[in-house]
């Protein structure tokens, strides 16, 4: 579920291969813009950093900047519902959120096992893979 079509575009852009953002100074291609905008800081010197006062970490978003302040200040505004721990980012509390639920989402295609964790997964499909000479994973399952 996405919450625009440009979302969801962009979330296809994962699924098909595009990389329709190029870099103007060399060949690079990207699959999202803040992509492109982080090279172009990264690799062309072209934009501008936001930087932490406290640790003066250098971010190419101000939102991870924002993000990473709060790691600095302890504020941890996501709450989980099911237990008492709270979380920088929304992400975090969703990841979060697995160890309360039997839902395993993630199957490796090589033996079908399932996993909570797209992480767990990946870490077992390596091994799994090459012992049974397999290349491919079954994300998610909705």
């Amino acid at each position: 579920m996405f919450k625009s079509n440009g979302e969801l575009k962009h979330h296809v852009y994962t699924h098909t291969g595009a990389m329709p953002y190029s870099c103007r100074h060399c060949s690079d291609c990207f699959t999202f813009f803040v992509q492109l905008r982080a090279h172009l800081l990264k690799s062309h010197n072209e934009g501008t950093w936001f930087t932490c006062h406290t640790c003066e970490k250098k971010f190419s978003q101000s939102s991870n900047l924002k993000v990473h302040l709060r790691r600095h200040e302890g504020v941890k505004p996501y709450v989980c519902s099911d237990c008492p721990k709270s979380f920088c980012t929304a992400g975090e509390l969703l990841q979060h959120q697995l160890i309360h639920s039997d839902v395993k989402r993630f199957c490796c295609c090589s033996c079908s096992r399932f996993f909570k964790h797209k992480a767990y997964v990946v870490q077992h499909f390596k091994k799994c893979s090459v012992r049974l000479g397999f290349s491919g994973i079954r994300l998610p399952i909705r």
